[in-house]
């Protein structure tokens, strides 16, 4: 049995980096850039999964890690399937939170954002690049509902792989499309030793950024 004074007693001590407001770009997508080229160049396992949060019905939080797939004119953009759970309560309220955390390079950046849909366009030139096995699951899964078993999926599955056997390029599904996310608050975070960790967030006031630093 996993006992609490095992958890209790994880603990790591920070010493790989420091992170002063005179070391960051004036515009944080500039350095979100920086952090990410970094994040690559150090071998972080899929550096572009990012945690995304939303608002349910509830007044809970739902929270879960989706994929990072471009950053067009300061917007963070990913994928999904609209009729989700996510898509569902983002449809309702349309702000979320993103983290990313680089534990190699002991770093984390968080972001708030109010969140749009991306052009049908857009959304289709992007689906039809993806290999044709995840073309056929999102065609497959109808993400989020309640499903009997796994022979639900993987029937659908195989029908879907004769029906369009001889196709590459699949048709997108109407459900199934990208967000943006433009950003109002962007928090850099690094791991600094004795817990006393360096945090600069930026807040966009105005269609300005404002730069301040926290205590950890």
């Amino acid at each position: 049995m996993l006992r609490n004074e095992s958890i209790a007693g994880l603990r790591e001590d920070y010493q790989s980096g420091a992170l002063e407001i005179s070391d960051v770009k004036n515009n944080p997508i500039e350095q979100f850039e920086i952090w990410f080229q970094a994040a690559l160049k150090s071998k972080e396992l899929e550096p572009n999964a990012m945690t995304l949060a939303t608002i349910g019905e509830s007044g809970f939080p739902n929270a879960r890690i989706v994929l990072l797939k471009g950053i067009e004119k300061e917007q963070f953009i990913f994928y999904t399937n609209y009729e989700s759970q996510k898509g569902q309560e983002i449809e309702v309220i349309p702000k979320v939170a993103l983290v990313f955390n680089w534990l190699s390079m002991q770093r984390q950046i968080r972001i708030q954002g109010k969140v749009t849909k991306l052009s049908p366009e857009k959304s289709t030139a992007y689906f039809q690049s993806r290999p044709k096995g995840s073309q056929i699951g999102a065609l497959t899964s109808p993400q989020s509902q309640v499903i009997v078993d796994r022979s639900v999926l993987e029937n659908k599955k195989s029908k879907l792989e004769t029906k369009y056997e001889a196709v590459d390029i699949l048709p997108r599904p109407e459900h199934w499309g990208g967000y943006k996310v433009e950003p109002i608050m962007v928090e850099f975070w690094q791991g600094r030793t004795s817990r006393l960790h360096d945090r600069i967030r930026f807040i966009k006031i105005e269609n300005q950024w404002k730069i301040e630093r926290l205590a950890p």
